[in-house]
């Protein structure tokens, strides 16, 4: 669900790789999954945990913009060159709150390829590529911009907004590179009192950072605010109705903003999507199932294979994760060397980052397997913490992007936190571990993050109904790991013009990843308007 630079020292030369990742989704050691929000019901049932999806649905803007947003819509972008040849790059203004817009403004980046014809001009096509905390301006760049199909790039403006907070659009920005770089070691496995105290510091001296940096923006870098930010571009593109292809935590940007202003809503792809009716325990829990049903998936490649470090032929799958937590544990007790320059060891946490990146595409598989195999056989974690550093947008210098600061700062605003302390973690623990015997423990753990941030949260998980939009494409992708398929079904459902299409296949989201099948359907709707049968499948 974000975007990251390809790392320097990756060895993966595989474009679908690099574009699973533009659209990853985070939950390694930093953040909770999702971007939906408050479980519904009563005070009680939120401190009990409930897991109940909502009932509520998002109600829409007044259709007439009002006169004190006036200034927003009206203004000029004074576009300029973005030194990235074809790109012109822009800063547009919105209100830093919508609920008063006369007391502060949010500066946001903007980015477009003019479309290149031959052929009329349809409109802006707006992109993102998720997280959240990727950057629209770098997928646009390095992806959307050049990746998408001719005909598509042809007939559409292509344009992106880095949401408030994120990247280019006034950056949160929490932790240093070195204390990034202890933040990513910290043990999310903790076997004792003590090393549970050291994640809850750390996680303390996270959420105290991003506070530290940021206190009135942090307030207001929630989804919908995100998706009003997006109306004012629409505006001030000229554009009657909004075009747009979100993926992973995209789809929860897209269709918030289809649920606010369903008559201004065009022609929207929400790939890889999102149910925004589930609460932050409930995305966590089966987030961790769809990691699962991914490494299942590698785990029966990965033992046909020669070079295969966690078993051979006839190795069960379930006995491929035992090898793999048993490798974890290992490094638990001793980190691996990994040559690296600011003397970090490959430690358990970074580990499971690593591998969890791999998840997103089968394309990564080899990679995983030469990795986990110099790492196990070989006792060199250069491999694995490549892969972790490239999950985490870590330069080559020790720096990191803003990413895992604007992740961590729209899902604490969305949700309230999967947990408030560890002893409501500890309780969970055996769900999280029957979801995911390799992954639980850990993703578990992770979701305690929010429980200390700085600014309390704003939002609710509700339906989104959009009634009176026109139709609106869900994809969703039957083994993906980071958006689980029966979220695609359940956005599709709410959706009043909802039209699913999907993918039977591996990996993270479906548009461009090789099946002609879904990238057709997806290129017709585009250029023309028509939308796929619902219920239309494709492998």
């Amino acid at each position: 669900m974000h975007t990251r630079r390809t790392h320097r020292r990756t060895r993966t030369g595989s474009t679908r790789f690099r574009a699973a990742l533009l659209a990853a989704a985070l939950l390694a050691t930093a953040c909770s999954a999702g971007g939906a929000s408050r479980s519904a019901g009563s005070p009680a049932a939120e401190a009990a945990g409930s897991t109940e999806a909502a009932t509520a649905t998002l109600t829409p803007l007044a259709k007439s913009t009002p006169s004190e947003l006036a200034p927003y819509y009206e203004q000029k972008l004074g576009w300029r060159d973005c030194g990235v040849p074809g790109f012109q790059c822009a800063t547009m203004k919105a209100p830093l709150d919508y609920a008063k817009p006369t007391e502060g403004d949010v500066r946001l980046a903007v980015a477009r390829k003019k479309a290149t014809g031959p052929g009329k001009r349809i409109g802006s096509l707006l992109v993102n590529p998720g997280g959240p905390g990727g950057s629209a301006i770098g997928y646009l760049q390095q992806y959307a911009g050049i990746g998408y199909p001719a005909k598509v790039r042809a007939q559409y403006d292509m344009v992106a907004v880095d949401p408030r907070g994120v990247a280019r659009s006034e950056p949160v920005e929490c932790l240093d590179g070195r204390e990034m770089d202890a933040y990513t070691q910290t043990d999310v496995t903790p076997d004792d009192a003590g090393e549970t105290d050291e994640l809850v510091d750390a996680y303390k001296k996270f959420a105290e950072g991003c506070g530290a940096d940021a206190p009135k923006l942090l307030r207001h870098v929630s989804t919908v605010e995100a998706a009003r930010d997006m109306d004012v571009l629409r505006a001030v593109l000229g554009d009657e109705k909004l075009n747009y292809v979100g993926a992973s935590y995209g789809t929860f940007l897209g269709a918030t903003y289809a649920g606010l202003f369903p008559d201004r809503t065009g022609r929207l792809v929400l790939d890889g999507a999102m149910d925004p009716s589930l609460p932050a325990r409930r995305l966590n829990l089966e987030q961790t199932a769809g990691f699962e049903t991914a490494f299942q998936s590698f785990a029966k490649d990965c033992v046909k294979q020669p070079d295969c470090p966690l078993g051979g032929k006839g190795t069960t799958p379930d006995q491929v994760g035992k090898n793999l937590k048993s490798f974890f544990e290992d490094l638990d007790a001793k980190p691996l060397p990994a040559g690296d320059a600011d003397g970090r060891k490959l430690t358990e946490s970074l580990a499971t980052t690593g591998v969890i990146a791999a998840m997103y595409d089968e394309g990564a598989w080899q990679q995983l397997r030469e990795s986990l195999t110099s790492a196990i056989k070989e006792k060199d974690g250069a491999g694995l913490l490549i892969l972790s550093d490239s999950y985490y947008e870590r330069e080559a210098d020790g720096g990191y992007s803003n990413l895992m600061f604007a992740n961590a700062a729209v899902n604490c605003l969305d949700l309230p936190a999967a947990f408030s302390s560890p002893d409501e973690v500890r309780k969970a623990l055996p769900d999280f571990e029957k979801a995911s015997p390799v992954f639980g423990e850990g993703l578990a753990w992770s979701s305690l993050n929010c429980a200390y941030w700085p600014v309390q949260p704003t939002g609710e998980p509700h339906r989104i109904k959009a009634a009176g939009a026109t139709p609106i494409v869900v994809v969703g992708t039957t083994r993906d790991p980071a958006t689980p398929y029966p979220w695609a079904e359940a956005l599709a459902d709410q959706l009043s013009s909802g039209r699913l299409l999907t993918y039977e296949g591996d990996g993270h989201t479906a548009y461009g990843r090789g099946s002609t099948c879904i990238d057709s359907a997806i290129n017709t709707y585009l250029l023309t308007g028509t939308a796929p049968k619902d219920g239309k499948r494709c492998s």
